[in-house]
């Protein structure tokens, strides 16, 4: 199979809750340039799989709030290009409508499906190791995940055990475990048996199309009965009608826990899903007292181990403060231990409760 029959779907939806106040509805954490590179998260997932599949093959999926923004970071793509959900109905809704969508146009499509908002440091190991995960899933009826080494017992992460060695660095998936305990991840990693879930999968468009249906039908039922719309100009009116009927559910827990034919090629290409400041900071350049600055300055003293992400011009002086994060993102100002940075979700929560939307 030929790169003419490859695609990739960029998932673009989330609103990065763990990332506020930097992150906000208006403006989630996949179109910021965190790292001072020019290129916004997305713009960075894009120009990755360039090396991979044509450009006019690239999807995204996101939603209408956000398709300016899409618009506006990756002008190169064609209006078809992008997927406007509707309403917000998790990973499996989105990837069964960009995977009907693909398969209408391509019956052969191979498609790797990755987040928006992942952070991948070596490219090139990057590009070799897809390119063996679109070899092994068209040559085989599989489901293939990419599993990362870990080096630490993350509890922020899933866990993907490896089975039986099916060819080179891929197996067989045995179990998944959503985010363990901190004893059960140390347990993991010890082991040598885990790998962290990176959220990124490969597989032919038909082999996911036949196992959603075999595992979660009450979904693809939804999707067939639009055969015929897809590509066309009733797609569109087709989704906004029967989208948001779907149930919400994440891929990994309507098809990859279920399926016999489950996958998992390790690799290790300097992976982190920067989806928590701590993940930030952690793949940030640091100073002498192992403090991060994100665009801002900072006078710090007997201060170590904290990030400081501050617009505008405004400076930061701090005296006697260890391992948090100081985010002030114009109205709202966050002062957090990065120890409890878990409880940013229900911060945001209760600002919505107190507030509405005004600081979301």
């Amino acid at each position: 199979m030929t790169d003419n029959h490859r695609y990739c779907v960029i998932m673009c939806g989330g609103i990065g809750s763990r990332f506020w106040p930097y992150s906000r509805s208006s403006r989630p954490k996949q179109f910021i340039d965190f790292l001072g590179t020019g290129r916004s998260l997305l713009q960075m997932s894009f120009d990755r799989i360039l090396p991979l599949v044509p450009k006019e093959h690239i999807i995204i999926v996101t939603n209408e709030q956000h398709a300016p923004l899409v618009r506006e970071q990756l002008p190169e793509l064609d209006e078809s290009q992008i997927l406007l959900e509707p309403a917000r109905r998790n990973t499996a809704p989105c990837i069964a409508w960009a995977m009907y969508h693909i398969a209408a146009k391509d019956p052969q499509a191979s498609v790797i499906v990755a987040p928006s908002d992942s952070l991948i440091t070596r490219e090139n190991i990057f590009i070799e190791s897809i390119k063996k995960g679109f070899e092994f899933v068209e040559s085989n009826d599989a489901l293939l995940t990419l599993g990362i080494k870990p080096t630490r017992p993350e509890t922020g992460y899933g866990y993907i055990q490896i089975g039986s060695k099916t060819d080179g660095d891929i197996y067989a998936v045995k179990t998944f475990t959503e985010k363990p305990r901190r004893e059960l991840a140390e347990v993991f990693v010890e082991s040598g048996e885990f790998f962290w879930n990176s959220g990124i999968f490969i597989w032919k468009a038909s082999t996911i199309i036949d196992a959603m249906k075999t595992y979660v039908p009450d979904v693809t039922n939804i999707f067939d009965k639009g055969e015929g719309v897809y590509g066309t100009e009733a797609e569109r009116k087709f989704i906004a009608e029967h989208f948001p009927g779907c149930m919400s559910i994440s891929i990994d827990f309507a098809v990859m826990e279920k399926a016999t034919n489950v996958y998992v090629e390790c690799v290790s290409f300097g992976w982190s899903d920067l989806g928590t400041w701590s993940a930030l900071y952690d793949n940030s350049p640091k100073n002498r007292d192992a403090n991060v600055t994100q665009n801002c300055n900072v006078l710090s003293y007997n201060s170590s181990g904290n990030i400081f992400a501050v617009n505008g011009e405004k400076l930061v002086v701090v005296d006697g403060l260890a391992d948090y994060i100081v985010a002030d993102a114009g109205d709202v100002l966050l002062i957090c231990p990065k120890a409890e940075e878990q409880r940013i979700k229900q911060m945001v929560n209760d600002a919505h409760l107190a507030f509405g939307e005004k600081y979301l």
